[in-house]
Parts: C-alpha cells; sequence; structure tokens
C-alpha cells in the first residue's frame, strides 16, 4: 500500500524539526507502535501477514497463500495498518505521520485526533476490503497492509486547517500551497485507480481514507466534538 507522495513532500519540515521538542504524546506513541509492529514482521511474517493483514472476505478454505490459509478478520481493519510492505513503505508512511500529524494533533488536541486517524484507518479499510473481496471473487487474491489509508486522511486534515500553508515536492521541485497538494494527490489516486495503473499501490484505500475523513470532519462541523 504504497502511497504515491513517493518524491515526498516536504517543506516547513524545517519548521517541524524546531518543534520537535513540543510533539504531542499520540504521534510517537504511533511512530513506535508502528516501528515494534515492523521489526516483529520482519521476525516472523508468515504468522504477522496471516492474522493482522487485512485480507478479503469470502475466501474458499482451498485457497492457500504462501502456504497458510487466510481469512479475514474483523480486527485486520485496524490491525493492517501496523504491518508495511517494506523499509521505504513504512518510512514514508511514518515521516508523512509524523510531518502532518504533529501539527494536526498540536492543533486539535490528541483526543480529536485519535478518533479521526483512526476513523480514516477503518474507513480506508473497508473501502479497500470491498475492492480486494471483488479481485478475489476473479481469482486475484491480495493481502493489504500499511497505514497510507490514515496518513492520506491527514494530508485531508492538513490542508483543511491549513489550506494556506506551502508544501514543496522533492520532485517535480515546485511548491504548492496545501490546499492544491491535496486535490492533485487525490485525483491522481483516483485516476490511478480507476484505469488500473501503479499496480500494487492501494489507491482506493487512499481515497477512502480522505472521504471518510472528510465526512467526519463534516459531522463534527455539525456537532463538535467535546474536549
Amino acid at each position: 500500500m504504497l502511497p504515491p507522495f513517493y518524491q515526498v513532500f516536504t517543506q516547513y519540515n524545517l519548521t517541524m524539526s524546531r518543534r520537535f521538542i513540543y510533539s504531542p504524546p499520540v504521534v510517537p506513541i504511533l511512530l513506535a507502535l508502528n516501528i515494534a509492529a515492523f521489526f516483529l514482521q520482519l521476525s516472523v511474517p508468515g504468522p504477522m501477514f496471516q492474522y493482522f493483514a487485512l485480507w478479503p472476505m469470502g475466501l474458499p478454505e482451498q485457497v492457500v497463500f504462501d502456504d497458510f490459509a487466510p481469512r479475514f478478520q474483523l480486527w485486520q481493519l485496524l490491525s493492517y495498518s501496523f504491518l508495511h510492505g517494506g523499509v521505504f513503505h513504512i518510512f514514508i508512511n511514518m515521516y508523512v505521520l509524523w510531518m502532518f500529524g504533529t501539527r494536526i494533533e498540536l492543533h486539535w488536541g490528541s483526543k480529536a485526533f485519535v478518533i479521526y486517524y483512526f476513523v480514516c484507518v477503518i474507513g480506508a479499510g473497508l473501502v479497500q476490503l470491498v475492492v480486494t473481496s471483488m479481485a478475489a471473487s476473479t481469482g486475484e487474491i491480495y493481502p493489504t497492509v500499511g497505514a497510507s489509508g490514515g496518513v492520506f486522511g491527514l494530508l485531508l486534515a492538513f490542508a483543511l486547517t491549513f489550506p494556506e500553508e506551502r508544501l514543496m515536492l522533492l520532485f517535480p521541485p515546485v511548491t504548492l500551497k496545501a490546499k492544491w497538494a491535496a486535490l492533485i494527490f487525490a485525483g491522481i489516486e483516483l485516476i490511478a485507480g480507476v484505469t488500473g495503473t501503479l499496480e500494487g499501490i492501494a489507491h482506493f484505500a487512499h481515497l477512502g481514507g480522505m472521504l471518510f475523513g472528510f465526512l467526519l470532519l463534516w459531522y463534527w462541523s455539525k456537532r463538535p466534538l467535546k474536549r
């Protein structure tokens, strides 16, 4: 579930590094949990993927994947976000989680941040579950891993909270306002998902994270969350 910020942001990371001493509590905990899960995944990859990756629904019993029979379990809608497909994958996700998540948690408070992040993760998982289950019905079976759904939700939240903040792409080296960056990446994901390009990336999960994040923010605009 590699994010399509492969030439990842940013600008404003120098500002963020100066603020790191004031880091709120939840983001470092999420970083630590993801890194710990990654090392555990390296130690026992089979069981970690079998039980904690997000598998399609309705797989027949005779289906075997890497010497085990995968099954969808409800907890996988959350646990998949703590597994990753390699060092580059987890590095990008954790970097963007730290970069956007720290700023958002400082601005919103930890309670709102935690609720929002995991709504995006679970929402992305639900969308991806539909996509992979449809693919599995045609014989294409694969698991989903990665925090990218939550990370894309954070990109949306950052763009809506700080729309004029300037971000710099590493390639091409252009500066964009956050609101335009979010729209561009959402458009890339939609086009890639519909056309089937950039295989191996869970485009609809990324869009699902943004969609559920948007719906939650809309709900909070009507019924503000109590601190």
